[in-house]
């Protein structure tokens, strides 16, 4: 396990993100997939992330990727959302088509946490501090 640093801190943050295409709707190949990471890969930078792992479905897709501690994330999922978004209908235009109301994302999005261990041995781990 490798640690990320900055000024005053040692960190080591993994999020798995899904997006879903607003009411489910099919329009995700692996044309528009990449296109999306590769817009994903562009911001991503301004807010200290890294795409570590991508994958979609035909109406979703889950990116695994790490993070500062100062990053806000809300913040750059709202701005990835809105950009690639405006950049996919525009250059994909057949997705207009198929979307609802020119809506591509959904509102809401799921993130969680993607630790590289579990729960069980962080406990472990504080249970036994101070111990020799």
């Amino acid at each position: 396990m490798e640690f990320e640093t900055n000024n005053h801190s040692v960190f080591l943050l993994h999020y798995h993100l899904v997006l879903v295409i607003k009411y489910r709707r099919k329009v995700i190949d692996d044309a528009v997939s990449e296109r999306i990471k590769e817009i994903f890969e562009y911001i991503a930078p301004n807010y200290n992330i890294t795409v570590e792992e991508w994958n979609h479905g035909v109406d979703h897709v889950h990116i695994l990727f790490k993070a500062h501690p100062n990053t806000e994330l809300s913040k750059f999922i709202n701005a990835y959302k809105s950009a690639s978004s405006r950049l996919i209908k525009k250059e994909f235009p057949g997705i207009r088509k198929k979307l609802w109301k020119e809506y591509f994302w959904s509102r809401s999005f799921c993130l969680l946490t993607a630790g590289g261990v579990t729960n069980d041995i962080i406990n472990k781990y504080m249970e036994h501090q101070g111990e020799k």
